[in-house]
């Protein structure tokens, strides 16, 4: 009989993407709305294959909204600022099941954003870490 250990199972790879985002041209009520925002996140991050374990949000006076969303796979959060009819946005999953740049073009668009700027990096063992930005003004 062997002393030798058994090999332990691979449970997942550590790699990931994270996506930054901001958004412009959004129409100031729905970014004071959070029940809006945390539906709109939610379909979100489901349409790019996340599994949404819990969301969380909270509104500030006068005005702004944080959601945050617990993912199976990471998290991801938004924060608004209705009076510039601007928001932050951040999407960070692990492993390949999910795509968060899918996401934030979901969302983006269901807010009617008429600018959006991100950026991706690659994160973990896999690969190095690549940096792309991208600018969309309408």
């Amino acid at each position: 009989m062997s002393s030798s250990p058994m090999p332990r199972p691979t449970i997942g790879s550590f790699v990931g993407w994270h996506v930054l985002a901001e958004a412009h041209g959004v129409d100031p009520a729905l970014l004071d709305d959070p029940d809006f925002l945390s539906n709109t996140l939610e379909v979100s991050l489901k349409e790019a294959g996340a599994t949404v374990c819990e969301m969380n949000s909270l509104r500030f006076e006068p005005q702004g909204v944080t959601v945050l969303a617990m993912l199976a796979e990471s998290h991801a959060s938004m924060h608004t600022y209705p009076e510039l009819g601007a928001l932050f946005v951040d999407v960070f999953t692990c492993g390949e099941s999910a795509n968060p740049e899918h996401a934030v073009r979901q969302l983006t668009s269901m807010l009617g954003a008429t600018g959006t700027r991100t950026s991706t990096v690659r994160r973990g063992h896999r690969a190095p870490v690549l940096t792309s930005t991208r600018e969309v003004l309408q």
